[in-house]
């Protein structure tokens, strides 16, 4: 028998093999002669990306592809056999011993192979998300990202020449229509292109810091882009500014737009930006004989009269590329007449084979030329007698005003199609007045009907909003926070409570107080919110509106406000927020009230900048709250400064003086707030000594002595980058200036948390709050009560009219 030491070493070669094959799978790395099949696959050196067979939602066939690992939603990056599915993953993806990427089917036909990966020794799955061959020197002969799909990953180029080119569907990555290209012909910008032919959109020329059409590229964000043009390259490229770590993606979607996306919460993609930002420009958005809307609050595409969803689950899931079909098919010349219906109030569609112009004729020349054209499905007529008909189906269909003119199309519909049966040819005036007459209030029934069936079974209308928000119901929103039973705070506005929607997505419902606005001006209002997307402001999911309930649904944020991190309740253990965390909130914020004041389509001034509208994710990242709720709710905030102690204490002086509110108003309430977050206290302070009680005040006299470490939040023990408190809190002085020409806009605040641009003057102690400080000397409850008081709001007053300006 054996001795068991003989034992062990027949056994040795198979634990090495068992211990092989568990060092190989997972592994970044694929060498020369080894495949993968079924399951395996390997995975980034930091377990970022994997690589391997994979199955879209909603599909049966199977690809090799690269996914982000990290996260529970699949989100490809990269596919290699789009064009060629496999009908299982009993396939092989493999480096052949001759050095070639490849993917062969079951039977063992190729169905994808890498080109230019001859010679190569091993294949590696890089943490940025490239798949790169080299050869034995170690160079590289082929890389994924050479050959994009729909995707581009920070780090990653998209060089002149190269395209990326949608999916086609959500659940298929067959190259789709819409693909994204650098200009072949220009000297530097991103074009848009249907079908490789049209172009729908492009950026701008790129003029060193930003895409011309793109202005909001030249703040940073969490973004730094790159774009190279010399004689040898031509790219583009971005990546995360130092010490930002996200996942993040730039997506060209199967709809046609490009939207960048960051992964937060560990809960869903966030999409950070995205063009165009009119969807209904749009290449075929809508698909033939839909018409994209633009005021509409339920959705973005409506068949015409007449037609119907050619795919009403993809419609209903708004995919509305496939587009509208006839209900009724056309008769032409057969014994039922068809008839035509105006569609008023928009663009004229896109052109298209056969379409013939005519000049110098009266409309009925026009429709009877029509009606005797089998090929003819609409027509159009201008008050200069021009006359225009299209033929084939009929696409881009628009209710926006093309260059400040209304056009009518009139569109052919079968007789049965008509909202009332009639034929215009044969009758007299009188007749087709009251046929016109007829129609129109039957129409009127109907949208009245509509109307009021909509109004009483809100339940069947849970389409998004533009903006992709959600319209819910006050039955589910009570059920998702448990009849309103976890408060999480309130302000002005209304009150916040905590919710869990039937997929588990935690969220915060605000259930506004006081807001008088009616059901179409308010959904309105909330659209516009929705279509404001960025990292460092709170992003609004949906929205309810019944009765007289009007509520918005939001990201919840798990940290919850900088207010509770700064100034924790007594007895809480909380831990404090170090000065590196502190700047960087700052900072985001700073971001977030430049976006709402300089990059939105039209400037959005907050009214109620302050830490309690400062949330925190759980990454701590700032976002700020409440944006476009002053305009939504119509509030008064004469109310606040009456009833809201916390709230009164940023507002701007022009808040007091009547003057017109401007964006300046926000940078007076940031500065207060970032003084805050620098000293850890309350600007105002029963507790402090009385030279200290109203902590501006303080903080500028500190400034004019040069005593910078004071201003510090004791409990950080002085641990902070000493240039950047410089600049944190001369910013902050130079923001509460009773002038608002004074202060600085927030572009410029941002450039000095940043670094770009520097402050030397110290800023001077407002006049207005010296004052009120030697008027309300004795401290306590009384000095608090004098600092809001009548009479103090009337000095106020009196002295903001009076302050001299000084630029920053």
């Amino acid at each position: 028998m054996d001795s068991p030491l003989s034992q062990l070493f027949h056994l040795l070669p198979a634990f090495l093999a068992v211990a092989a094959l568990k060092l190989c799978h997972g592994a970044d790395t694929l060498y020369a002669g080894e495949s993968l099949t079924g399951n395996q696959t390997r995975i980034s050196n930091n377990g970022t990306f994997e690589l391997g067979f994979f199955q879209p939602p909603g599909s049966t066939k199977w690809y090799i592809g690269i996914w982000v690992a990290q996260i529970s939603e699949q989100s490809v990056v990269w596919v290699a056999n789009r064009e060629n599915p496999l009908e299982n993953n009993a396939g092989l993806f493999t480096l052949t011993r001759a050095g070639n990427l490849a993917v062969f089917d079951e039977g063992g036909a190729c169905v994808w192979s890498g080109q230019g990966t001859d010679r190569g020794s091993r294949a590696t799955l890089q943490e940025n998300g490239n798949f790169v061959v080299l050869n034995g020197k170690g160079s590289t002969v082929w890389e994924s990202s050479r050959q994009p799909g729909n995707t581009l990953l920070p780090g990653m180029k998209i060089i002149k020449g190269q395209k990326l080119i949608s999916w086609k569907s959500t659940s298929d990555p067959a190259p789709g229509p819409f693909t994204l290209e650098l200009d072949p012909s220009g000297p530097g910008k991103f074009v848009l292109l249907w079908k490789e032919s049209i172009r729908y959109w492009d950026s701008g020329d790129w003029n060193g810091q930003f895409f011309s059409r793109l202005p909001e590229m030249a703040t940073k964000y969490v973004y730094d882009f790159s774009f190279v043009n010399n004689r040898t390259d031509t790219f583009f490229t971005y990546s995360l500014t130092p010490g930002v770590r996200l996942l993040t993606r730039f997506v060209l979607d199967q709809v046609g737009d490009v939207r960048l996306y960051t992964w937060i919460n560990d809960n869903n993609w966030n999409m950070f930006w995205s063009q165009p930002q009119d969807q209904c420009q749009i290449y075929d958005f809508c698909g033939t004989y839909g018409i994209c809307r633009h005021n509409d609050n339920i959705r973005f595409c409506n068949c015409l009269q007449g037609f119907e969803p050619r795919d009403s689950e993809a419609w209903n899931s708004q995919h509305w590329s496939g587009g509208c079909a006839r209900k009724t098919p056309l008769h032409c010349n057969g014994e039922s007449a068809d008839g035509f219906l105006e569609l008023q109030g928009g663009s004229l569609p896109e052109p298209g084979r056969g379409d013939i112009s005519l000049e110098n004729r009266t409309r009925e020349d026009c429709q009877s030329a029509c009606r005797s054209n089998c090929s003819c499905v609409a027509f159009s007529y201008t008050a200069s007698k021009s006359c225009r008909m299209w033929s084939g189906n009929l696409l881009n269909l628009s209710d926006d005003v093309d260059d400040g003119k209304n056009y009518s199309v009139f569109i052919r519909l079968a007789e049965a199609d008509l909202p009332q049966k009639f034929k215009t040819h044969g009758r007299s005036l009188i007749e087709t007045l009251v046929a016109v007459s007829g129609c129109l209030a039957v129409m009127g029934v109907v949208f009245l009907v509509g109307f009021l069936c909509w109004r009483s079974g809100p339940e069947k209308y849970k389409d998004n909003v533009p903006g992709s928000l959600r319209m819910f119901t006050y039955k589910e929103l009570q059920i998702a926070t448990r009849s309103f039973s976890e408060r999480l705070g309130g302000g002005g506005f209304g009150s916040v409570y905590k919710g869990v929607l039937p997929d588990k997505t935690p969220v915060a419902v605000k259930a506004l107080e006081g807001s008088s606005q009616g059901e179409k001006q308010f959904r309105m209002e909330v659209s516009t919110i929705g279509t404001i997307q960025h990292v460092n402001l709170v992003r609004l999911r949906g929205f309810c509106t019944e009765g007289s309930n009007r509520m918005l649904v939001y990201d919840y944020m798990p940290n919850g406000s900088l207010n509770s991190l700064l100034f924790p309740k007594p007895k809480t253990q909380q831990k404090v927020l170090e000065w590196n965390t502190r700047f960087e909130i700052a900072l985001g914020t700073a971001r977030g009230i430049l976006y709402l004041h300089e990059k939105c389509r039209d400037c959005i001034i907050h009214c109620d900048i302050k830490p309690e509208n400062i949330l925190l994710d759980a990454e701590l990242i700032p976002k700020v709250a409440d944006f476009g709720l002053a305009k939504l709710v119509g509030h008064d905030f004469t109310h606040v400064l009456t009833t809201m102690r916390g709230t009164r204490g940023y507002l701007a002086p022009e808040w007091i003086s009547g003057t017109p509110i401007t964006a300046k108003a926000d940078v007076y309430s940031f500065g207060m707030t970032l003084l805050e977050i620098i000293s850890g206290r309350r600007n105002l302070d029963f507790s402090a000594p009385s030279s200290k009680l109203f902590y501006p005040t303080w903080a500028g006299s500190q400034m004019k002595l040069g005593n910078m470490t004071d201003l510090l939040d004791v409990k950080l023990n002085s641990n902070a980058d000493m240039e950047q408190l410089r600049r944190a809190a001369l910013v902050g002085g130079w923001c509460i200036q009773d002038d608002e020409d004074a202060r600085p806009t927030m572009a410029h605040v941002v450039n000095v948390l940043e670094g770009i641009v520097d402050i030397v003057d110290i800023p001077p102690i407002p006049r207005s709050l010296q004052l009120l400080m030697e008027q309300g000397e004795g401290g306590g409850a009384a000095h608090c009560d004098f600092l809001f008081s009548e009479k103090a709001l009337m000095m106020k007053k009196h002295l903001y009219k009076e302050t001299p300006t000084n630029a920053v």
